[in-house]
């Protein structure tokens, strides 16, 4: 928020200087033709947005100054109005309705704050794709074409601390899993060929045919190399039941590398 609050205000700045520049045509601002508030609100909107992008020099580069002016005109008649029509609106609420604008202002700050919220979510989830380490496969599907294709995870590598795993999975109400649940472990062998085991919190699963995502955070107690084994739905195939699943979008990620 105070990000934006920052680079938008000398952004309005601008907008509101540009419009009592034009209150000396006329003795007074006019009420009529006015935008409505709400429309006032994403005109401004998307006109910061364009101010930052032709901010970038990869893109300013491109656009000559009455081409920089035609892109604000662009934004103002592709909501339906004139620039006539943003000139008067603004003029009103400078001179008469300046309280009016702040609160304007304000919304324009919420959208923009409800944006970037949106971009760092779906950054760090481009983060967490970009770090996982995930070893299996990533779509998995029963029943499959061959048997490689089957949803038990086995894989080694140092998985010590605080994990975090994600996926999307759909069990269709034929399949006979009898308690489909996540049924994952960590296991190390000491010297002594002796396999410690500690079991992840099973997570039971709906049986109802949909998508459903589940993030686990998982803690992993055994330092250096370990395993992670199990199965998706918590239990070994049996040859005469009857399997019917999807699971995708599989990841392994951790907030940081644990020493």
């Amino acid at each position: 928020m105070s990000s934006v609050r920052r680079h938008i205000i000398p952004f309005l700045l601008v907008i509101l200087i540009a419009a009592a520049s034009c209150a000396g045509r006329r003795s007074k601002a006019e009420h009529k033709d006015l935008i409505p508030p709400a429309d006032l609100t994403s005109i401004l909107t998307d006109s910061y947005l364009a101010d930052g992008l032709l901010g970038i020099p990869e893109v300013r580069y491109k656009f000559n100054e009455s081409d920089t002016l035609q892109c604000y005109i662009d934004i103002i008649e592709k909501h339906g109005y004139t620039k006539d029509e943003m000139e008067r609106t603004m003029r009103y609420y400078f001179i008469r309705k300046p309280k009016r604008l702040v609160k304007i202002y304000d919304k324009v700050l919420g959208k923009l704050s409800e944006m970037e919220s949106i971009a760092d979510k779906d950054l760090l989830t481009f983060d967490s794709r970009s770090l996982n380490i995930w070893q299996g496969e990533r779509f998995y599907h029963l029943p499959g074409p061959d048997s490689a294709n089957i949803p038990w995870v086995d894989m080694q590598g140092s998985f010590f601390g605080t994990l975090y795993l994600s996926f999307t999975i759909i069990i269709y109400p034929d399949d006979q899993t009898a308690d489909p649940h996540v049924g994952f472990w960590f296991s190390q062998t000491d010297s002594g060929a002796i396999e410690k085991r500690t079991a992840i919190t099973p997570v039971r699963l709906l049986k109802d045919g949909r998508p459903h995502t589940y993030t686990l955070t998982i803690k992993n107690p055994y330092r250096g190399e370990s395993r992670l084994r199990g199965w998706f739905t918590g239990e070994a195939l049996a040859p005469d039941l009857i399997y019917h699943q999807c699971i995708n979008n599989v990841v392994l990620s951790r907030s940081k590398i644990s020493k």
